[in-house]
């Protein structure tokens, strides 16, 4: 048992939802756990958390990070029909009611539920670039509320032109860290479209901001919210760009398994894949693959959330067969390094 307890401490990870997601990497399942510890060990310790406490949180404390998420205005949630008729995407995603319309307020509670310490947040692609402001102001807000907990994204219609430029100036400047999620299947307009995305990208480079898009399968099954932003589409943004830093949703489509391809590896540099909706897409052997295609340093994980709770996807990733120190990283280590956060000791 010391031994076990040893591996545990080195990985030292706060919190009820973090402290089950160690356990499920080291002993299989938390049942594994009990199981592997004799009943005169819990007759002195009565309580697994107690032990666990005394085990984990003397150690430095990893962040968790949540790299996709969506959040809305209570307005919205409350009204949401006078929204779908505003925007036939929205009412694509949102029309049933029981698709989940999570406020920053939600959010924060499911974070403390997983054990999440920090999430990135974005709203929606609207049409209508008067909603997308309105919706990145609530982001802005949330950030506000909720400091170094909240990271907000700035959502854009790169069809209004200067107006959208503006716009991007105004996020970054209230300290937003990038500029997605990019949804252009939703929008009328093309990742591929570099003239369009040009003057967006000038004011990347200058506030050094990341880019998160929307990025679809070609294959596969059709789902709510797929789209049709194709391996070619980003291949392209991703030539005329090469130093932007870029998060390609949902795997990148696929775009880690042609990195083989010494062309596509070259370009994807500035590259990382995130985990969003996963269980949705693959089996959990895909985190093992492409970390063995990319390196697991450019993993991160996603949730999805309010699409999907974050702990299943927690979980998904914490069973995929990576090594703890894999799991570590795409866990948490690779979005402090990117964010440019600072490990907290205790």
């Amino acid at each position: 048992m010391g031994s076990c307890s040893s591996s545990l401490a080195l990985v030292g990870w706060r919190g009820p939802g973090k402290i089950e997601v160690i356990l499920s990497v080291w002993f299989g399942s938390f049942r594994d756990a009990i199981n592997c510890v004799s009943f005169s060990f819990w007759r002195k310790y009565n309580s697994v958390l107690q032990w666990l406490r005394k085990v984990l949180f003397h150690e430095v404390t990893v962040m968790l990070i949540d790299f996709h998420t969506h959040i809305f205005p209570p307005d919205i949630r409350d009204h949401r029909e006078r929204y779908c008729a505003r925007d036939p995407w929205f009412n694509e995603l949102y029309s049933n009611p029981r698709a989940n319309i999570a406020t920053a307020e939600d959010l924060v509670a499911e974070m403390h539920t997983s054990g999440v310490d920090v999430s990135v947040t974005f709203s929606f692609g609207w049409t209508d670039p008067g909603l997308i402001e309105e919706t990145n102001s609530y982001v802005i807000d949330a950030m506000r509320r909720y400091p170094k907990r909240i990271y907000g994204m700035a959502v854009l219609q790169p069809a209004a032109g200067t107006r959208a430029v503006r716009e991007l100036e105004r996020c970054a400047e209230a300290g937003m860290i990038g500029l997605g999620e990019l949804m252009p299947h939703g929008q009328g307009y093309k990742l591929s479209d570099i003239d369009l995305l040009t003057p967006f990208m000038e004011v990347v480079r200058q506030h050094q901001l990341l880019v998160l898009s929307h990025c679809s399968e070609p294959i596969g099954h059709v789902y709510p919210g797929k789209g049709d932003v194709s391996l070619q589409d980003i291949v392209t943004f991703l030539t005329a760009f090469p130093d932007v830093r870029f998060v390609a949703a949902h795997w990148g489509g696929g775009l880690p398994f042609y990195c083989l391809m010494p062309e596509i590896q070259r370009i994807t540099a500035h590259v990382w894949y995130d985990t969003a909706a996963t269980p949705y897409l693959y089996r959990n052997a895909i985190l093992p693959v492409v970390a063995d295609l990319v390196g697991a340093d450019r993993i991160l994980f996603a949730s999805d959330y309010g699409l999907l709770r974050q702990r299943r996807v927690i979980d998904h990733i914490a069973q995929s067969g990576l090594s703890p120190e894999a799991v570590q990283m795409v866990l948490g280590d690779n979005a402090q390094s990117l964010l440019g956060l600072v490990r907290k000791e205790i």
